[in-house]
């Protein structure tokens, strides 16, 4: 009995001492430095990340929209749809340790059909949830109001597309060259403002590329958009233009500056009729000359930034 006694003291002192000194075998940090416990742990964290991931994917994913011919406008362009990188998203989100929208890993998809595969048709406009418009400025005359236009543009930090004529570019390299060097698109305005609508498709064909060949050696680009003279075309004007891999462009806003309005009713014309993917034709004329920067104001104050073609025409979100 007393030899059971001291076996009993000897074993509580240890015990004492065991967990004096910290070494306790069963201490919580332990049990969750344990690989196991620790794996269920990280598997947790990665479930929950997944399931918030999913929940706000279903908010940012938009679908693709297909370019397509409208019974009014023609063609007009498709947009890309979003869509969330699950996996990648994840993976951001775990070296983060927080679910943080901003690491969204978000793609662009395709649309199924594009502008450029929709078969041979104008442009009026660019599409019903842009923020932008375009001015399209026709040429093959008035050479003595584009410098003061150019600089307009520069001073509002704003880009046009100039449509030259063939015949007058040859006349006039270097405000075509002043034109390019200022950043604006150059596209093609037929070779001497024929009526197109009653030319074959031969001789409309002949009218471009006569005016491509010469842009491209005023410029050294070739031009991929075309605009028929005074907007008159026929099927072969079209198809003529697409067989060059260029696009028709027309307008929906008209400045009808040809006319000789005074500026306030040419700012009338524009602001009534503005519209998101707007084209505005002008021309260059004094009263574009005298008016263009208060209808830059105006474009802003409504809420759109004016766009090149190339811009309002990408099909990218």
């Amino acid at each position: 009995m007393h030899r059971i006694i001291i076996h009993l003291v000897v074993f509580i002192t240890l015990l004492f001492l065991i967990i004096d000194s910290g070494h306790m075998p069963f201490q919580a940090e332990s049990v969750n430095h344990h690989p196991v416990f620790s794996d269920i742990a990280v598997r947790a964290d990665e479930q929950d990340l997944r399931q918030e991931i999913e929940a706000v994917r279903k908010e940012v994913e938009q679908p693709a929209e297909n370019a397509r011919i409208d019974k009014i406008w023609k063609k007009v362009p498709g947009k890309a749809g979003v869509k969330v990188d699950v996996d990648a998203s994840l993976e951001k989100m775990k070296k983060a340790g927080i679910f943080d929208r901003e690491l969204l890993v978000v793609k662009e998809v395709k649309p199924e059909i594009t502008l450029d595969e929709l078969p041979a048709s104008p442009i009026y406009r660019a599409r019903e949830d842009q923020e932008q418009v375009a001015l399209l400025i026709n040429v093959s005359w008035g050479e003595d109001h584009i410098p003061a236009i150019l600089q307009t543009l520069k001073d509002a930090n704003a880009k046009a597309n100039f449509f030259i004529e063939g015949k007058w570019a040859k006349e006039h390299n270097q405000l075509v060259e002043m034109i390019k060097e200022e950043g604006h698109v150059i596209g093609n305005h037929a070779y001497n403002h024929p009526d197109m609508s009653r030319m074959s498709k031969t001789d409309s064909a002949e009218q471009i590329s006569q005016t491509n060949e010469i842009i491209h050696a005023i410029t050294g680009d070739k031009p991929v958009y075309f605009a028929p003279p005074s907007g008159s075309f026929n099927d072969g004007t079209i198809q003529a233009a697409n067989d060059q891999e260029m696009e028709t462009i027309l307008w929906s806003v008209d400045t009808i500056d040809w006319q000789k309005p005074t500026v306030p009713v040419m700012m009338k014309r524009v602001t009534e009729k503005l519209h998101p993917g707007a084209f505005i034709l002008m021309h260059p004329t004094p009263v574009v000359e005298a008016g263009l920067a208060d209808m830059l104001k105006a474009i802003k104050e409504k809420g759109y930034s004016v766009s090149t073609l190339d811009t309002i025409l990408n099909e990218g979100r």
